[in-house]
């Protein structure tokens, strides 16, 4: 897309504009794959908690009894499989890579599972980044899939763009955090995924508070919220507002996610079942 595209095709006159071509990009599914609906978690910046949020939402719709996939497309920091407690692809055929599958029937897809070390650095460049990504989708056989979530890295850089014209997304989820810093950086997250013609579902604020286990007080560790404002500024429906709960944390670390009990996602759940 040109640095000088607003975004706007209803008034733009040029005929090689990157968001009319976009159609054009997607890359074929495996022959192998049957995807309903692609669902992109996305983020300004890291360490706001988005694969958290991610494995959480995969996990809700598999409760709901459908069946849910995730692409982690976060490849220098992939973190999916340990979420889910996988460790490898279940097979690799002639016609493809077959993913993992979780305890909860989740289906995983990610470059730890292919390493031999998953603690190994992956040192590649932007376009080979991207081009992996893309093969989670052209080479892994994801079957029936009602829900691919894909979780995606921070920021707006090659992966994500690859993302947004490689794959069919039907719906972006942002995950943002209450520090002014989040809420500005998030912004970016918002307008790339509009210039890219992705509707945005709503927002996600993780780290919103702590519930005192013994009074019940909610302390608001990382200040006031302002996520009320953006969400008037850009439109955008606040789907959760989740708690800091160290029983998450410590289930993810045990690769346990799907045990969690997260009623405050149950919003973001419903917007992503409308789909």
């Amino acid at each position: 897309m040109s640095e000088a595209c607003s975004g706007n095709c209803s008034s733009c006159g040029r005929s090689d504009c990157g968001s009319r071509s976009q159609e054009s990009l997607l890359a074929p599914a495996n022959a192998g794959s049957h995807v309903k609906k692609v669902i992109a978690v996305v983020s300004g910046k890291g360490g706001v908690g988005k694969s958290t949020v991610t494995s959480l939402l995969a996990s809700a719709m598999a409760k709901a009894g459908h069946s849910v996939g995730v692409l982690d497309a976060d490849i220098t920091g992939p973190s999916a499989p340990k979420a889910f407690g996988v460790t490898e692809c279940r097979e690799a055929r002639e016609e493809g890579i077959v993913p993992a599958l979780s305890e909860g029937g989740v289906q995983v897809m990610s470059i730890n599972l292919l390493l031999d070390d998953e603690t190994a650095p992956v040192l590649w460049r932007g376009p080979i980044l991207g081009g992996a990504v893309k093969q989670f989708w052209t080479d892994v056989i994801w079957g029936d899939v009602d829900y691919l979530f894909v979780d995606m890295p921070p920021g707006t850089g090659d992966v994500p763009l690859t993302v947004f014209q490689s794959l069919p997304i039907d719906g972006v989820v942002v995950v943002t955090t209450p520090q002014d810093l989040v809420s500005m950086i998030v912004a970016k997250a918002v307008n790339m995924a509009r210039m890219m013609h992705v509707p945005v579902l709503g927002f996600v604020e993780n780290y919103s508070y702590f519930e005192c286990p013994d009074c019940g007080k909610r302390v608001e560790v990382f200040g006031k919220s302002h996520l009320d404002a953006l969400a008037a500024e850009y439109g955008v429906p606040i789907l959760a507002r989740l708690p800091i709960q160290a029983e998450v944390a410590a289930l993810v670390d045990q690769g346990r996610i799907e045990e969690a009990d997260v009623p405050a996602l149950a919003g973001a759940a419903a917007a992503v079942e409308r789909l």
